[in-house]
C-alpha cells in the first residue's frame, strides 16, 4: 500500500494512496503521532467489515507499506540527524534545509534528488554496520 505523508496547516497528514476500497487517513502534530493515528484508522475500517458480515478486502489484509514523503515530512521522521552535518553531506546549506524542515520555502527537484540520494547512501552505510 503507498502512504503519502506530508505536512499541512495543522501538522502531518498521512493517507493511503490507490486503495480500491477507499482511503484511509491519519494526523497529528508529528510524523510519529500522523502514523500511529493512520493505523489505528486501518484497525478501525478492518473491523467494520466483519460487523457488517462482509469479508475485509485483500489490500487491508497483510499490508505492506510503501512511504512517500515531502521533505520537511522525513526530515521529522529522522529527527535524529544532526541537520547541520547532514545537510554538508547532501551538499545543501544547512539554513535552507532547515527551512524545508518547517515548510518555509518550495524545494526544487534538484535539491529533493540531493537529499533523497544522501539519505539513501547514509541508509546503505548503515546496514553495512556490525556490530560485535
Amino acid at each position: 500500500m503507498n502512504v503519502i505523508i506530508e505536512r499541512d496547516e495543522r501538522g502531518y497528514s498521512v493517507y493511503s494512496d490507490g486503495l480500491k476500497s477507499g482511503i484511509i487517513i491519519g494526523s497529528g502534530k508529528s510524523v510519529a503521532e500522523a502514523k500511529e493515528d493512520f493505523f489505528n484508522t486501518l484497525k478501525e475500517i478492518k473491523s467494520t467489515y466483519p460487523e457488517r458480515g462482509l469479508s475485509v478486502p485483500k489490500e487491508l489484509i497483510d499490508s505492506t507499506f510503501e512511504y512517500r514523503y515531502d521533505i520537511s515530512s522525513v526530515l521529522d521522521e529522522l529527527d535524529c540527524l544532526n541537520l547541520t552535518k547532514f545537510a554538508k553531506i547532501a551538499g545543501v546549506n544547512s539554513s535552507l534545509l532547515r527551512h524545508y524542515k518547517r515548510g518555509d520555502f518550495a524545494i526544487s527537484s534538484k535539491q529533493v534528488g540531493k537529499i533523497e540520494t544522501a539519505l539513501h547512501n547514509l541508509g546503505r552505510k548503515l546496514m553495512s554496520v556490525s556490530i560485535f
